[in-house]
């Protein structure tokens, strides 16, 4: 009997203790675990702000919509529970099923995010227990203009986040800040009431130079090249030479940022601002318009261009026809890149090396899309006598699409090197850079000069407009192999042009990628057309602009 009351005291003693440690010892963590057990902070996002063109149209927004998440550790038969999701929601049963059981101890599980309408009311009719699902609200992005612009806008991914274009380089604005609300639940999960909440601050809308009339077009014109000419890759920018906005930009592959899925490999490029190149007969006027302005040569001087061959050191160099003593319009007019590797020889390669610099190849341009690349420019240093005749062909030097656009407005606007921009003020805090490279005297020289007789008697005929004269320059170059050389038979094609010649209102460059049909693809045959294509919707759109019309300057020229 005294063992068994001995027995008895100690086994109250121990459950004395025990309760003594579970009330007093451990009240706060297990008030904590108690806590934790119904208090959620929940995330509420920010709405994303609107992406507008120059006019205000909606080129990206942002729609209200119904994401699908389970209660794992409340659902006891997986594979019922799954099987009827599946069939309204076009899952696999068997993945959906394995998928909960891997997830049984969790209180959320996303299953499908940003369901279409019928897609909710499906769910709803399936009556499942309410506490084993739910609905959560989230935004999905919508571009309205399907494809239009979509190298230039990005897209934002299924958490939000902006990726490429506006949407990555404009996050910070885009984004808006988040807020919360915290909800009490009981012991099922099931939501009591909203304890507090954080309101969330809705993103900024940013506004772009983009005009959707002039996109439209450009975007046209890009589909008519690859019908017609098969290349693997085209892009065309339009600009305003005095402001550096940037009208349209667009290439070719593309896809549909409401449809990324879709998209294939080769589409995301922006080769705008991420294709590299030499440039071919389109620098030229760069090194011309340099030299003028050096004083190294002269706007009436005369070049002996050898009967088509030249040799300079241990090269020969020639041209596409035998021509004899041609004037320096006439070196631009018939693109001789012996009269241009003449010119090389009177400027020598530290002054062709600045007169690159200061035409800005080689350097970020910085507008505010992510994913330009510099270029290529080596080093002085590395440069030897074949580049002294190479370097004013447009060779030994590479470019972007938009810094050849950007070299060539500074010669269309009376000398001043501008940095493009694709964001109206006051939205962009970034200070846009100039620099005068030319006097205003040359600028208009070459315009109206060799640039226009380019179009009129040279190699850019095709470009020709009859409501405007229009100036420009043509290139073809080979392809340039990353491992070096080039490629036989596959070419750059290139042109630039501009007007009107008294006030170019727009500059227009198109960069046609390896042509595959139609024969030799030269500049002049498979870009130019096209790109006064697009010149002439620009200038007749933005001729309806009644502040540009009550302006001094004239729509067309009057030479």
């Amino acid at each position: 009997m005294l063992i068994a009351s001995l027995g008895a005291l100690v086994v109250s003693v121990v459950l004395a203790g025990r309760l003594i440690q579970l009330q007093v010892l451990e009240q706060d963590d297990f008030s904590r675990t108690a806590s934790g057990q119904r208090i959620f902070r929940q995330t509420v996002p920010a709405r994303p702000g609107d992406i507008l063109d120059s006019s205000g149209r909606i080129l990206a927004t942002t729609v209200t919509t119904q994401s699908f998440f389970l209660v794992p550790s409340l659902i006891d038969e997986p594979e019922s529970f799954a099987t009827k999701v599946a069939s309204v929601l076009q899952l696999d049963p068997q993945k959906l099923s394995q998928k909960i059981r891997n997830s049984s101890k969790s209180q959320f599980l996303w299953i499908k995010r940003r369901l279409d309408p019928s897609e909710v009311i499906s769910i709803r009719e399936l009556k499942l227990p309410r506490d084993q699902w739910g609905f959560r609200e989230e935004y999905r992005r919508v571009y309205p203009q399907g494809q239009i612009a979509a190298h230039v806008l990005g897209l934002r991914n299924i958490d939000g986040l902006g990726q490429g274009g506006i949407e990555e380089s404009q996050e910070s604005i885009l984004a808006g800040q988040p807020g919360y609300e915290t909800l009490l639940r009981d012991a099922r999960g099931r939501v009591l009431e909203i304890d507090s909440t954080l309101p969330m601050s809705p993103g900024e809308s940013v506004t772009l130079t983009i005009d959707t009339v002039i996109q439209l077009q450009t975007e046209r014109v890009l589909d008519e090249v690859m019908t017609q000419w098969q290349p693997s890759s085209v892009c065309a920018i339009a600009m305003d030479p005095h402001t550096g906005e940037i009208l349209s930009m667009a290439s070719r592959p593309t896809f549909d940022p409401n449809q990324p899925e879709l998209a294939s490999s080769d589409s995301w490029k922006n080769r705008a601002i991420a294709d590299i190149y030499e440039p071919g007969s389109t620098f030229k006027p760069l090194i011309v318009a340099y030299g003028l302005e050096a004083g190294l040569i002269q706007k009436d001087q005369v070049f002996d261009c050898e009967r088509g061959q030249y040799r300079m050191g241990r090269r020969v160099l020639h041209d596409t026809h035998a021509y004899g003593s041609l004037s320096l319009t006439d070196v631009l007019v018939k693109s001789s890149n012996i009269g241009m590797a003449k010119v090389g020889e009177l400027l020598g390669n530290a002054e062709l090396f600045e007169g690159a610099q200061r035409f800005g190849i080689g350097r970020r341009t910085g507008i505010e899309l992510t994913g330009e690349l510099p270029g290529l420019l080596r080093p002085l240093s590395q440069w030897n006598s074949y580049s002294t005749g190479s370097i004013p062909m447009g060779h030994e030097l590479a470019a972007t699409p938009l810094q050849m656009i950007a070299a060539h407005a500074a010669i269309a606007n009376g000398g001043v090197w501008r940095s493009p921009t694709i964001i109206k003020a006051p939205r962009d805090s970034r200070t846009q850079v100039s620099q005068q490279v030319i006097s205003s005297d040359v600028s208009q020289w070459m315009i109206s000069e060799p640039l226009r007789e380019v179009v009129t008697r040279g190699t850019g005929k095709k470009a020709q407009l009859d409501d405007y004269e229009v100036f420009g320059k043509t290139g073809t170059a080979q392809v340039l192999l990353t491992s070096g050389g080039y490629s036989h038979g596959k070419y750059v094609s290139s042109f630039i042009c501009g007007a009107p010649i008294d006030k170019p209102r727009a500059i227009v460059l198109v960069v046609v990628n390896e042509a595959s049909v139609g024969g030799e693809a030269f500049g002049g045959k498979v870009a130019a057309p096209a790109a006064a294509e697009i010149l002439k919707h620009t200038l007749r759109h933005l001729s309806k602009d009644l502040r540009w019309a009550a302006s001094p300057a004239k729509i067309h020229s009057t030479r």
